[in-house]
């Protein structure tokens, strides 16, 4: 099982997740490539840690959305936003090559990563994008969306995602932000769910019933307050567990 997190999401002298911290668990990290957070700089310093780590890069992709932070749903014209997808890896990889490393995969993020669950033209122009920026990177998504079944149809690895710290309907999506319980915050039920996904590849939704979930990757929130104390403890119980945790690319 790879194991995720959401990275370099500061702006300036604005920080928001432990980058260093979580790069000595996870194998593979997504970096806010400046539309939903993140800069220059930022990606340049978690790309060269990545590099020296041997974390596999990933471009967080986002609507335009800095003052929202990438959770507000935007309705951008199909050409518009594949140009969007292509300039943020673009940015991304020109850090990650100079660190000695490349961007081996994409994820989008926030808003956009549930619009493409559904939505088929945003999927799609999301996936347009990734094809113009070039080379043959994966694309990171819930199972059973556009966007992977998008990604599969061009060609692309299309990598199933799983959360450790989102709860799920029972449809298998995840509980939007605005319902109350969406995020789990308890750190024995994330480390329990996380296990479960892994090995027993299901998870309990938000109304107890027992719903199967098949990933490749498993993503623990940067944002999440403790976030890398608590990425060290869902990696340390699936090597427990006897998941070998590596990334996927």
């Amino acid at each position: 099982m790879d194991l995720n997190a959401d990275l370099g999401e500061g702006f300036g002298h604005w920080t928001l997740t432990d980058d260093d911290a979580l790069l000595d668990c996870v194998t593979s990290a997504n970096v806010a490539c400046g539309f939903h957070a993140g800069d220059a700089s930022v990606m340049r310093r978690v790309c060269d840690t990545a590099a020296a780590r041997g974390v596999r890069i990933g471009a967080q992709v986002s609507y335009r959305d800095l003052a929202g932070f990438g959770r507000r749903s935007m309705d951008v014209p199909a050409a518009e936003l594949t140009a969007e997808i292509a300039y943020q890896i673009g940015a991304l990889r020109v850090f990650a090559e100079a660190a000695g490393s490349t961007v081996s995969y994409v994820k989008p993020h926030g808003a956009l990563y549930n619009r493409t669950v559904r939505d088929d033209d945003q999927a799609a122009a999301v996936v347009e994008g990734v094809r113009l920026a070039g080379g043959s990177l994966a694309v990171l998504g819930l199972p059973g969306s556009r966007l992977l079944a998008h990604a599969r149809a061009a060609g692309l690895d299309a990598v199933e995602e799983a959360f450790a710290d989102r709860a799920y309907t029972p449809q298998g999506t995840l509980v939007p932000r605005t319902e109350p319980g969406a995020v789990v915050h308890d750190g024995d039920e994330v480390v329990r769910r996380s296990v479960g996904m892994a090995v027993d590849r299901s998870v309990t939704a938000a109304d107890g019933s027992r719903i199967a979930v098949v990933a490749r990757s498993l993503c623990v929130h940067g944002d999440t307050p403790g976030a890398a104390a608590l990425a060290r403890r869902v990696r340390d119980a699936l090597e427990e567990a006897g998941v070998g945790v590596r990334a996927f690319t």
